[in-house]
């Protein structure tokens, strides 16, 4: 039926009873639907005295700050600086292409038509080539050779891979937190802990265990050594 299953991400359970669980309430939905609300997300409801969690969806369009640059693979194929929009680009050359088969069509007919097409036909090739390396790189799918190669079915795809990644819920310090701003903090602190670099214990001479060098020695050290001292040496 070509229904995809929304994820839940806050909580593993839907229904208990005793010590029983399980993931028995689940929503579907159309590929068209996830088109129209591409970024409704699935979250629970307080479950009270009844077995079951209910399902709430919500449309989680809002802005939390600048995205982060993302390179794409589809860049390094175009020769140019300026890259572009790669379906308008294609519409464009698709439209030449009809035109040149509508002067076919009427009788006009000559070398430099035919050259004309094929130069177009290559161009075209390369886009679509393009779009077929960025729709693989959105989507990850592991699929992506034996499948569809659809351009909507990889949207979709990255579209869900988008949602499944979103930290819609954490539990902090043993409460579920759904605040997206105390979210983003415990994450911050969590890995500035994990990464800080504790201060290593110093070791002197008076610990015993380094022996301490005389004035005289330490300046020997910070001498250069000599003409004769070198070709002794080697």
């Amino acid at each position: 039926m070509e229904l995809v299953n929304l994820e839940l991400n806050d909580c593993r359970y839907t229904w208990f009873r005793g010590q029983s669980c399980s993931r028995i309430d689940r929503s579907l939905v159309s590929l068209g639907w996830l088109d129209m609300y591409p970024e409704m997300r699935l979250r629970s409801g307080p479950r009270d005295l009844s077995d079951h969690y209910p399902l709430i969806m919500e449309d989680f369009r809002r802005f939390d700050g600048p995205r982060p640059f993302r390179s794409l693979d589809s860049w390094f194929t175009h020769e140019g600086q300026h890259f572009g929009n790669m379906i308008e680009r294609i519409k464009r050359f698709e439209e030449e292409i009809l035109k040149v088969d509508d002067m076919v069509s009427s009788g006009q007919y000559d070398d430099t038509i035919e050259a004309k097409r094929r130069a177009l036909v290559r161009c075209c090739e390369k886009w679509y080539i393009r779009q077929d390396i960025h729709w693989k790189q959105m989507s990850r799918s592991r699929y992506a050779t034996e499948m569809d190669r659809n351009t909507r079915y990889f949207h979709n795809i990255a579209s869900a891979r988008r949602r499944n990644n979103r930290i819609e819920a954490l539990v902090i310090n043993g409460r579920l937190v759904r605040n997206q701003a105390r979210i983003k903090i415990a994450i911050r602190e969590f890995y500035k802990r994990l990464y800080h670099q504790e201060a290593s214990p110093r070791v002197t001479s008076r610990d015993g265990l380094v022996n301490r060098l005389e004035r005289e020695e330490a300046e020997t050290l910070k001498a250069l050594p000599s003409v004769e001292k070198v070709k002794e040496t080697v």
